[in-house]
């Protein structure tokens, strides 16, 4: 049974004005916090023992004693043995108590149990609750079912290793780093029968998940993550915003490609299939004809979730596209929230932000923007689940 929203939007009535934004401390934690103090707001990181002092020490918040802000980000840190211990009862009514509203990221949803997050989590999220399900790839209804829906193009489907005649890509967790990938590339059954024992035997990847692992077409061409974010408080025909365009820095792929083929081949066979971990991100812009597909995409998008998702995508969230050869976007990949790679716009802003709102815009200042500008308007209600 999952949380109802009309009781998130009841403990608004006994919320503080204004609020403190809150984020788990990882992934774009660093985002949402420098938004926020844009904005005028305090923030609240959530971080795992171990994994504080870039928080608590480096982008501490110092500020005057009336409260003008001089240096950093983070007003308070909360840390906890495991990520997932915030979601321990004592540790939500903490929350509730200090008027915390969560920024959910990739952080939160993949280390706090989704079953938690949905039915047992009663602390207000400035986002969708029930849509974060969709990036797990083994659920039955996932992103695919939902990019499907909406008439947004996607990779082929391989039925299965049997069915592989050309260049493909498997699509499963890492065994290990849960946040991160365990893809490999296979262009034969015989292919994908040698990576997959290499990858087993090295730890990289679970029998468990490669059994329900995705198989599709690969696509060459450039990746673009496109970086969107939706307001329910505007006109629908003004609701959709892109704010930016970044691509991941993934180890040890990127490592692999700035080698020439001969050096490559001088490495060890293991050393050889890349690891697919993300350690960075760089930004993008795209060419000006491919942009109204692009917005094309998001509107698809967000009518498919308010139909099948009520109340649908708020906020912030990330289409992950490989442009072919003609610049036709394909949808690989879904992040129903904060994208991973918007750190690199924090402070500066993102470049089509920038240009839509006439001053510095990244992905969590659009955030703060917009729980400043439902504040305003006594609309709060309308952007928590």
């Amino acid at each position: 049974m999952t949380v109802e929203r009309g009781e998130m939007q009841a403990l608004l009535e006994r919320y503080p004005t204004p609020p403190i934004i809150a984020a788990v401390g990882s992934h774009s934690a660093i985002d949402i916090a420098d938004g926020a103090v844009s904005e005028g707001f305090r923030t609240l990181v959530l971080a795992q023992e171990g994994r504080e002092l870039t928080y608590r020490r480096y982008y501490r918040a110092q500020r005057d004693a009336d409260g003008t802000l001089r240096r950093g980000c983070v007003d308070d840190v909360w840390t906890y043995p495991r990520f997932a211990d915030l979601a321990a009862p004592l540790e939500q009514e903490r929350l509730r108590g200090a008027g915390a509203l969560l920024v959910p990221n990739r952080a939160f949803s993949s280390y706090v149990p989704l079953d938690a997050i949905e039915a047992q989590f009663r602390v207000p999220l400035v986002g969708s609750r029930t849509m974060l399900r969709l990036e797990e790839r083994s659920e039955r209804e996932n992103y695919y079912t939902l990019l499907e829906a909406a008439g947004i193009p996607t990779p082929t489907r391989v039925a299965g290793p049997g069915a592989i005649d050309g260049l493909s890509i498997v699509k499963l967790p890492h065994a290990v780093k849960r946040l991160e990938r365990g893809f490999f590339t296979v262009a034969s059954p015989a292919e994908y029968d040698r990576k997959s024992a290499q990858l087993l035997e090295l730890g990289t990847i679970s029998r468990e998940d490669l059994a329900t692992a995705r198989i599709e077409r690969y696509i060459v061409g450039p990746v673009f993550n496109f970086n969107f974010f939706f307001s329910p408080l505007v006109p629908r025909a003004d609701g959709l915003e892109l704010l930016g365009v970044d691509e991941r820095r993934e180890s040890s792929l990127d490592g692999l490609v700035r080698l020439p083929a001969a050096q490559q081949m001088e490495l060890g066979e293991a050393a050889r299939v890349p690891e697919y971990t993300v350690v960075g991100h760089g930004t993008l812009t795209v060419r000006e004809s491919i942009l109204e597909d692009v917005f094309r995409l998001g509107e698809r998008f967000v009518d498919a979730a308010r139909r099948r998702y009520p109340p649908g995508i708020l906020g912030p969230f990330c289409l992950q596209t490989c442009l072919d050869r003609d610049g036709k976007p394909t949808v690989f990949d879904v992040a129903a929230r904060i994208g991973g790679g918007t750190n690199i716009h924090l402070g500066v802003g993102h470049p089509y932000g920038n240009a839509l709102w006439r001053t510095p815009m990244s992905s969590g200042r659009r955030i703060a923007v917009e729980i400043r500008r439902a504040l305003e308007v006594h609309r709060l209600k309308e952007i928590v689940t």
